[in-house]
């Protein structure tokens, strides 16, 4: 029985990636660094600012040092929200099937974003009072794959809402687009469904259920797919 959602952002409420791709590239330049896009997609996307960065730094022999880490996070940190300025990032049907779930389930998001830019992302769409809280970059040690963001998620989601009838792992689905995500969620024991908006389906099928997209999907038939599992 699913009784609270879990939503990532960045690629599954909204269609961000291409501009955390270009920030990161923007920024990297200076270290004479430059990521295909393709490389991004398979390896990077689902990862926060930090491991990312320290990932293509180790790659290609550059100054992984956390200093000159958190120094190109808040560079593109910079890019990034210039980038998306006042844009609608929202994939097409992302506000009513949030919207859809919200009269349902209490709903959380965790994110490897900076929370500056999720809660601003979803104040423009809309979004942000449906939400009971928002897991970032910021509140954990450890991003995707890693399950960190879930479970603090789901220890939120039991001190705000349900302290005395704890909403349990196996009860949270969970909504991504990448397989770190996946990987995240199956390890914090979260039932996953996922969204193929940047990766075919082949390359998310670990996951319970796999949709192509969050537009025209249906929120009884979700719940169906997800009964008995």
């Amino acid at each position: 029985m699913i009784r609270a959602v879990i939503f990532d952002l960045d690629g599954t409420l909204v269609d961000t990636e291409p501009l955390h791709y270009a920030a990161f590239n923007e920024v990297l330049r200076a270290d004479a660094i430059e990521i295909g896009f393709e490389d991004y997609t398979a390896r990077l996307i689902g990862l926060n600012d930090r491991d990312c960065f320290a990932t293509v730094l180790r790659e290609n022999r550059g100054d992984a040092g956390e200093q000159h880490v958190a120094e190109l996070i808040a560079r593109k940190t910079a890019v990034y929200q210039a980038i998306i300025g006042e844009r609608d990032v929202l994939y097409p049907g992302a506000e009513k099937f949030v919207r859809d779930f919200a009269q349902r389930f209490p709903l959380m998001i965790a994110t490897g974003t900076l929370r500056a830019e999720a809660e601003a992302i979803l104040r423009r769409g809309g979004l942000r009072e449906l939400f009971l809280d928002v897991i970032a970059a910021e509140d954990v040690e450890r991003g995707k794959p890693e399950p960190d963001g879930f479970i603090a998620a789901l220890g939120r989601i039991g001190s705000l809402l349900r302290p005395r009838d704890p909403v349990l792992a196996d009860e949270c689905l969970v909504v991504e687009d990448t397989q770190a995500g996946i990987e995240a969620a199956h390890r914090a024991g979260m039932k996953v469904l996922a969204l193929c908006h940047m990766a075919p389906e082949s390359e998310l099928a670990s996951a319970d259920v796999v949709r192509r997209s969050i537009s025209n999907l249906d929120l009884d038939d979700v719940i169906h797919a997800f009964r008995g599992r």
